[in-house]
């Protein structure tokens, strides 16, 4: 008869065979932290605020986006227009999209203002290793009133290229803002079709070599 107990070393060889799959999404830049108290940008009411990310270490699927959202207290920001282009406001467009927004972490400064970690998720486009630019705009909030982006300046960021550059259409230049870019690697990481076919193989007759052992 065959042991119908679970088998250990097959259940190890599964997990690592799980291990080679993609891991769930990761920061693929940020640009700093939230401040709060220096200086915002508006992103609605025809406003809108581009700054530059850097793809490092291999190709990368974006899939999320967060910032930090300066508006009056007790308003939501619901929506945003979000775009990756090749260059500041233009250029190449990679996405294009009105996302939906949910706010965490808020807070209120001392000068009156609501501050909060505004965040998306999204099928965004894979993007090689280069630089880029993530341009928001056209934010709906439930009062109607405006929204901004906070500035931070890249101040404690820890991606390759930090801190971002950045611009508006009415300015030019200005200091950066708070966000971090969220995806999947696809530099290495994950095994080819045929290396994991191979992988699958050996796992599958290490399992027959333990059916037999346990005959």
């Amino acid at each position: 008869m065959i042991n119908s107990k679970p088998y250990p070393i097959l259940g190890i060889l599964l997990l690592l065979a799980a291990t080679a799959m993609p891991m769930s999404a990761d920061a693929v830049y940020d640009n700093g932290p939230i401040n709060g108290v220096t200086d915002f940008w508006t992103i609605n009411f025809g406003f809108a605020v581009s700054d530059s990310f850097t793809i490092s270490g291999g190709s990368s699927t974006i899939t999320g986006f967060s910032f930090g959202s300066v508006a009056f207290p007790g308003d939501h920001i619901l929506s945003v227009e979000l775009s990756i282009t090749s260059s500041e406001l233009g250029g190449t467009t990679y996405f294009d999209q009105v996302v939906n927004t949910t706010q965490s972490g808020c807070f209120v400064t001392q000068y009156g203002f609501q501050v909060c970690t505004a965040s998306a998720s999204f099928d965004g486009p894979t993007l090689r290793d280069g630089t880029y630019w993530v341009n928001l705009q056209n934010a709906v909030v439930d009062s109607g009133d405006p929204t901004f982006w906070d500035e931070n300046s890249g101040v404690g960021c820890q991606s390759p290229g930090c801190p971002s550059q950045a611009s508006t259409q009415n300015i030019g230049t200005i200091p950066s803002e708070s966000f971090t870019l969220y995806g999947n690697s696809n530099g290495g990481t994950v095994p080819e079709p045929g290396s994991l076919l191979l992988l699958m193989s050996g796992v599958l007759t290490a399992a027959g070599m333990v059916r037999k052992i346990r005959r």
